[in-house]
């Protein structure tokens, strides 16, 4: 399970090391697309294909469904660590999430989010964020 959260720096090269304490799970290769939020998501290869199959149920008849299947899938890159754990993440990625210098790096249970550090302080500054809005969500799912 990915927990936590972690500062990292881009370098000039689109490279980012990845934080040591998830580089097990999510092994050698693995997709990164572009996520919601203006982020990246990163999957291990075993969690991609439980989304894909999910994401293959969808009816094609759908036009929102439509939408997300090829909005999560043209974004999606197969990537490696490299000797030194980093990744390179690829322009089109980099330019949805806006990732420039300093980036931060958390985990969310089966996956891993990749956000610009701007990005980041204002998702968690949003003034509407509001946690006791959110646990009244929750509640509603059922958690």
């Amino acid at each position: 399970m990915f927990i936590g959260e972690f500062n990292h720096n881009i370098d000039s090269k689109g490279r980012i090391s990845m934080p040591s304490r998830f580089r097990e799970e999510l092994g050698t290769n693995f997709i990164v697309t572009k996520g919601l939020d203006n982020c990246l998501f990163v999957y291990s290869m075993e969690e991609w294909k439980i989304l894909e199959n999910k994401l293959k149920t969808l009816p094609m008849t759908n036009k929102d469904a439509r939408a997300f299947v090829r909005f999560f899938f043209s974004g999606a890159a197969e990537c490696e660590l490299d000797n030194q754990g980093r990744i390179r993440i690829p322009n089109n990625l980099r330019e949805h999430a806006l990732l420039e210098k300093e980036s931060i790096i958390i985990g969310v249970a089966t996956r891993i989010e990749i956000w610009s550090q701007e990005n980041w302080e204002i998702y968690n500054n949003q003034s509407h964020l509001s946690y006791d809005d959110i646990a009244s969500k929750m509640e509603e799912l059922g958690i």
